[in-house]
This record gives structure tokens, C-alpha cells and sequence, in this order.
């Protein structure tokens, strides 16, 4: 009811990877965006497939970005990923951070997680490192 969702903050160096980069992984890989209130076998609005743009330039690059992936038909349906104004960013308590890499061998993570990071490592080799940056070794914010 609080109209929170379930998301990742992602900060990142534009002379690294573009932000055109991160859509083209974010709807490749990471999830299906024509899941409207849920993704796999999580149920509810907090499961949305959303996108929080900071600023006109970056929805107006979300906008195109998935009329030309509706355009293609890429997807068995429509995207219905939104596009919402960021407000603020809560991390989620201490417990599910870093979760797949300290649990590779939970169920949940084996079924829907690792085939995502198969897929990232083959679809997106060169943007792709074994290493992940985790929560837990990241300088508080």
C-alpha cells in the first residue's frame, strides 16, 4: 500500500557504459517488461516493471527506447514497464543484500536469478565481469 517498489539504484560512469547501454541490458536480461505487477513468481505492485528517470532527457530516452522495442516485436506482448519520477531510494534492510552471491545455491536464485547472469554474460560479454560490485563492500551513501 505504500506504492514502494522492489528496485536496484544503479551508479555508473557514462564514459564506461551509456545509459542506452543499461536500457538495452535492463530490458534484455534483467527481467520480462510485459509483466505488469509481478515478475516470476513474485505477485504485486511493489514487483512492477518501473523505470525512475531523473530527469526529461532520461525519459524521453525511455519512451523511445521501448516504442522501438514495441515496434519490433521483440516481446509476446506490449512493454508495460513504467516511468516514474525518482523521488528517493530506500536500500532495503541488511539481510537480502548481496543475497545471490552469498547464496548461489538457493533454489529461488537458481531458478530465476542465475539464468539472468547467464544470459548477461553471453548477450553482453564485453559489459559482462565474473567480479560483481557488492552492497556490502560499497562505500555508504
Amino acid at each position: 500500500d505504500t506504492g514502494h517498489a522492489e528496485t536496484v539504484e544503479i551508479t555508473y560512469d557514462p564514459t564506461v557504459v551509456s545509459y542506452g547501454d543499461l536500457l538495452h541490458i535492463f530490458f534484455s536480461v534483467a527481467h520480462n517488461p510485459t509483466q505488469l505487477n509481478f515478475q516470476g513468481p513474485d505477485r504485486g505492485t511493489q514487483y512492477r516493471s518501473a523505470i525512475f528517470v531523473q530527469s526529461k532527457q532520461e525519459e524521453d530516452v525511455v519512451r523511445a527506447c521501448i516504442a522501438q522495442l514495441d515496434a519490433a516485436n521483440l516481446f509476446e506482448g506490449p512493454i508495460v514497464t513504467t516511468l516514474e519520477p525518482f523521488e528517493a531510494f530506500y536500500p532495503a534492510e541488511q539481510y537480502p543484500q548481496d543475497f545471490l552471491t552469498l547464496n548461489p545455491d538457493w533454489p529461488y536464485i537458481v531458478v530465476h536469478d542465475l539464468p539472468k547472469i547467464a544470459a548477461l554474460e553471453s548477450i553482453f560479454p564485453d559489459k559482462f565481469r565474473a567480479e560483481p560490485a557488492l552492497v556490502g563492500m560499497l562505500p555508504a551513501t
